[in-house]
């Protein structure tokens, strides 16, 4: 058989393949599984819960379920009013359906991440555009767009941690993401037409689709997800100019009403149930306090997301500012005139921007706060590599050229820096009380050298790609390789090392509280509360700061006199010593890592503390 009858038949085979959208479809569909599953879905439930907001969310959720009250959430014997209570209602429920643990705890928040990566591949497999320039919607370019999309969306550090932990976080940014990319669908099927279900159009139930997410972003965290959603919209349209047209063409009263229906009875109910306490919490300190003030100690210089961003989206982030340069966004006039179609790069940068920008603003800055604008930097990402590959290579010469082998330079670099880091993680890694053992344990395992071998491994073959010029559209695949080995063979098992070090002892000790606690006696944590403790033991756990035994307040709690003379006390021994106490003082039940469960005479602290 010659060489020609070979490519022949190569490319009939080739051709057949992509023509045949049913093989299209169950690749994507097995992608998206393998992607899911890796990410969010292996050991979910494998370790404990995460001292310190993780364990609060989840108790609250699982008083409702005892308590049977779906209107109030209470953790530790109060009301919790900092967020609305979608996060409850969803692992309540999940708990109904699968008991009480830590995987129930967990799975609402990694489908609200999974399906983020499924709309994501939907939008990009039908509007993944490069720029000004449609394609034939069938192309294979599209399912190209959507696939690495989809990975990107799913295969990054913020959407990972924040699907695998039972908390607001994912589900507020899932419902940001979900409208915005509801809005687009809705936008771009309004230019091409669309099918007809239940006397609407496709495109407008997509437009009500993005109030319904956006009344479930409220749900989860308050009026930001209607605001950022609402800025992201009304920015992206002014600038393509289609303001107009599209305040014309969807459906309001639909839309806000689905969104009222859904979001605003709880908070009558809660409002009447609790009042002026609700509103000053939630409103006055978890909304309007966090964005003109610095609430619990979270200050932030203005361009504190900058390095935020660039560690959370790693690898990925390396090409982010060459994927918005490539946007070309001070071409308007181009993108006014273009199709609607070829907007989702230019909509993911305002969106982006948008939440960019808002969180920038705020007084009190934390990492979660910029996890919505995740998926849109995957988006902005995906489309750049898109047309690299599209185009069979970089732009053939000029600052294009020598910008994207900048990044990829940067990029074998980080990779280079992450496996030093990996195989000197031993000598990096400082002391930790909490984990005493953990450099051990780690060298011990080898998990740090096969770390290292994976990182080198990738920059190696980036740089293989990037010394073969043609090749250099390929720098993604040793990326995201590297990144799903590195996730799967060492970051979950150091996930458990790590687990075992710092929470395990208190969950240890909370099994034996259980035994060991007399009816009425009060437990008590010394030094900086963990709300895994109240969780675990499922009791009321009262907190005493090291504020309160510098400043005093101490004796007060333990001159109470509506609970039996002894109180369990769990503690580090160095809290212990500023109370005053010697091991006579007091009887060890058990000690765990740094941890003792020890119970005393609440007359003995009180002397004790007087006499230091």
């Amino acid at each position: 058989m010659n060489k020609i009858t070979v490519e022949h038949k190569k490319n009939k085979i080739v051709s057949a393949w992509k023509k045949d959208t049913k093989v299209l479809w169950f690749f994507s569909i097995l992608w998206l599984f393998l992607i899911s599953f890796i990410a969010f879905i292996v050991n979910l439930g494998s370790i404990g819960l995460m001292d310190k907001t993780e364990p609060m969310f989840v108790e609250a959720a699982r008083q409702m379920v005892i308590a049977g009250d779906w209107v109030t959430p209470y953790w530790n014997g109060e009301t919790r009013f900092d967020k609305p209570p979608l996060t409850y209602w969803l692992v309540g429920l999940s708990f109904q359906l699968f008991g009480i643990n830590e995987w129930a705890a967990r799975i609402p928040s990694a489908l609200a991440a999974i399906a983020v990566v499924i709309l994501g591949f939907y939008t990009l497999k039908d509007f993944g555009f490069s720029r000004f320039k449609e394609t034939n919607k069938t192309s294979t370019k599209l399912w190209f767009s959507a696939w690495i999309g989809a990975g990107i969306i799913a295969l990054n550090p913020f959407w990972i941690a924040w699907g695998r932990t039972g908390v607001s976080d994912m589900f507020l940014s899932s419902g940001i993401a979900l409208a915005l990319l509801s809005f687009f669908l809705g936008y771009g099927y309004s230019e091409i037409g669309s099918k007809y279900y239940f006397g609407l159009s496709i495109a407008r139930w997509w437009y009500i689709a993005y109030w319904v997410f956006m009344a479930l972003g409220v749900l989860a965290k308050g009026p930001v997800a209607l605001v950022l959603p609402g800025l992201t919209v009304i920015v992206f349209l002014l600038y393509v100019g289609r303001f107009i047209e599209v305040v014309k063409e969807t459906p309001w009263l639909l839309g806000i009403s689905s969104f009222l229906l859904i979001s605003v009875p709880w908070f009558i109910l809660v409002t009447l149930e609790h009042g002026q306490e609700y509103i000053n919490t939630f409103f006055g300190l978890h909304n309007v306090q966090r964005f003109t003030s610095v609430v619990s100690r979270h200050p932030g210089a203005w361009y504190y997301y900058i390095p935020v961003i660039m560690v959370g989206l790693l690898p990925w982030s390396i090409y982010l500012p060459l994927a918005i340069a490539k946007l070309r966004v001070w071409q308007r006039q181009k993108w006014v005139n273009s199709s609607r179609t070829t907007h989702l790069g230019i909509f993911g940068l305002c969106w982006f921007l948008v939440v960019l920008l808002f969180f920038s603003s705020s007084v009190t800055k934390l990492a979660g706060y910029v996890l919505p604008l995740i998926p849109a930097a995957a988006i902005i990402i995906a489309l750049f590599w898109s047309e690299q590959v599209e185009t069979k290579s970089e732009e053939p010469s000029g600052i294009w050229s020598f910008l994207f082998l900048v990044s990829g330079i940067a990029n074998v670099g980080i990779l280079i820096g992450l496996g030093v880091a990996s195989f000197s993680s031993h000598q990096l890694i400082g002391e930790d009380a909490m984990m005493p053992q953990f450099k051990e344990l780690l060298q011990a395992s080898n998990l740090a050298i096969k770390g290292g071998i994976i990182w080198s491994s990738a920059a190696f073959s980036c740089l293989v790609f990037l010394f073969f010029r043609h090749y250099r559209r390929w720098l993604w695949v040793a990326n995201l390789l590297g990144f799903l080995a590195f996730f799967s063979w060492v970051g979950l098992p150091v996930a458990k090392i790590v687990d075992n070090q710092r929470q395990l002892p208190l969950r240890e000790l909370s099994t034996i509280v259980k035994t060991e606690r007399q009816p009425e006696e009060r437990l008590a944590f010394l030094g900086f509360m963990r709300p895994t403790l109240v969780f675990y033991t499922q009791e009321v756990v009262d907190s005493v700061t090291e504020a309160d035994i510098d400043n005093g307040p101490v004796l007060e709690y333990f001159q109470q006199t509506d609970s039996p003379d002894t109180v369990l006390i769990i503690s580090e021994q160095k809290y212990l010593n500023k109370l005053g106490l010697d091991k006579s003082d007091y009887t060890l039940i058990k000690q765990e890592g740094v941890y003792k469960l020890i119970r005393v005479s609440k007359q003995m602290v009180v002397e004790r503390y007087k006499s230091r």
